[in-house]
């Protein structure tokens, strides 16, 4: 192996850690979303939970302003709990958006537009804590061997895509030391928010499967309901 190959696998991947733009542009989108929703969805002042997910944010850009490459037992406490205000309040905005369903104050364009912005925040929010708990988190992901990673929450497609025509083995995790990173977790939250079930990315992990789970409940219910009593009051 020639000195500028990787440790693992001939993709050229860089040493250093993951981007740590696109995560924190989805937990700033969340927070804007969480400051635009009604107020009868509100159940602190409406800048409380954005502003609470700000601090947490600005923490950990403190520790890793650009690239994911140091990672303390506070930086991990404090991205999991970032990820759990985000979906908590969510969860919560949802059970106050059923209440207010049958209002008469509640415009049916209003229903509609709170009923987008808790399946957008829900889509957020997982993919976040997908993100953050997989393999032992971005940090782990990046930095350490395989052999020294946590067991993996979710099998993606390139994790068995080794055997098959070369131009698309060239790219899987056994021959280019392929690693997830936020863009995937989010496609993944996506699909899941959308089908109701795992596409092409499985679960493996009982907690894996019991957060897909519940994410796919909360966006069968946001679907299904909310945003049908919604279009229904637009046409009444």
């Amino acid at each position: 192996m020639s000195e500028d190959e990787p440790a693992e696998g001939r993709g050229g991947r860089r040493p250093e850690g993951e981007n740590r733009l696109p995560p924190a542009l989805a937990v700033l989108v969340a927070a804007l979303i969480y400051a635009l929703l009604p107020e009868s969805l509100l159940f602190t002042p409406r800048f409380v939970i954005p502003a609470l997910e700000i601090v947490l944010l600005i923490a950990l850009l403190i520790t890793n302003p650009r690239r994911m490459v140091r990672e303390t037992r506070v930086s991990r406490i404090a991205s999991i709990a970032l990820d759990a205000v985000v979906i908590a309040a969510n969860l919560v905005a949802l059970g106050l958006l059923v209440t207010v369903l049958d209002s008469e104050q509640t415009s049916g364009k209003g229903l509609l537009i709170a009923a987008i912005q808790v399946w957008v925040t829900n889509v957020i929010g997982f993919a976040l804590l997908y993100w953050e708990i997989d393999r032992g988190g971005p940090v782990a992901r990046r930095t350490r061997p395989r052999s020294k990673l946590r067991a993996a929450d979710w099998r993606f497609s390139q994790d068995e895509n080794a055997d098959t025509i070369t131009e698309v083995a060239v790219t899987s995790s056994k021959h280019d030391d392929w690693r997830p990173t936020f863009v995937d977790y989010l496609y993944l939250s996506l699909t899941n928010s959308s089908a109701f079930s795992p596409t092409d990315t499985m679960p493996l992990s009982p907690r894996a499967k019991l957060l897909m789970g519940l994410q796919a409940s909360v966006a069968l219910f946001t679907s299904l309901v909310i945003v049908a009593r919604a279009i229904g009051a637009l046409g009444g």
